[in-house]
């Protein structure tokens, strides 16, 4: 009952702001093309810099999703925006950001604190499942060390709770593998890269 609550008051302040389906389309989709365009990637500095991207793109297609849209049309409205539509990159920003916002559901972070916290950029609170009470933090995919390659790339960023990301650290796994393989299949990472995870393994 909580939660439907919370999404009914993400709803009338989306209305009480004067904002259209159409509008929210585009304002989330403008959001999240800026979050996720490869160039301004690219200028980031510093390790971990993208990770405040990948819970305000959450933020964007949560309130998209409130207002009635689907968050597949934010996502391909965005790479229209930022020029990489129809491309791999596009397809593996899409899965991943569609994969983080199932994450933030079954986290419980789709609420008015959550929801203002991941606005910002910031980890928002687990309320459901037995990690609430923590903070759902940002970790790569592919540990950064055995990949640095792909440092700030959001596709490679995952919503996870906090005990979980500090007890993980640098493994390798089979998914980490078949997904370095299919980024090196879709010519997203290097061949040396690649080789880096699987002797990682």
């Amino acid at each position: 009952m909580g939660f439907l609550l919370s999404l009914l008051g993400l709803v009338l302040v989306l209305s009480s702001k004067g904002f259209s389906a159409s509008d929210v389309l585009e304002k989330s989709a403008t959001a999240v093309a800026a979050q996720t365009d490869p160039a301004k990637l690219a200028t980031l500095k510093g390790k971990r810099a993208a990770n405040p991207r990948v819970q305000r793109c959450v933020y964007w297609l949560a309130t998209a999703e409130v207002a009635g849209i689907k968050p597949k049309e934010v996502l391909n409205r965005a790479s229209q925006i930022n020029g990489t539509k129809g491309t791999p990159y596009a397809e593996f920003i899409e899965q991943g950001l569609l994969r983080n916002l199932k994450i933030a559901h079954e986290l419980g972070l789709i609420n008015e604190l959550g929801m203002e916290e991941m606005r910002r950029g910031k980890s928002a609170t687990i309320t459901l499942g037995p990690y609430a009470g923590q903070e759902a933090t940002v970790d790569h995919i592919i540990p950064l060390s055995v990949c640095p390659e792909l440092d700030n790339q959001v596709l490679n960023l995952e919503l996870l709770p906090a005990s979980l990301n500090s007890s993980k650290k640098d493994k390798v796994g089979q998914r980490q593998v078949t997904f370095a393989r299919e980024l090196r299949e879709a010519g997203l990472i290097s061949q040396e890269s690649l080789s880096h995870v699987e002797a990682a393994f």
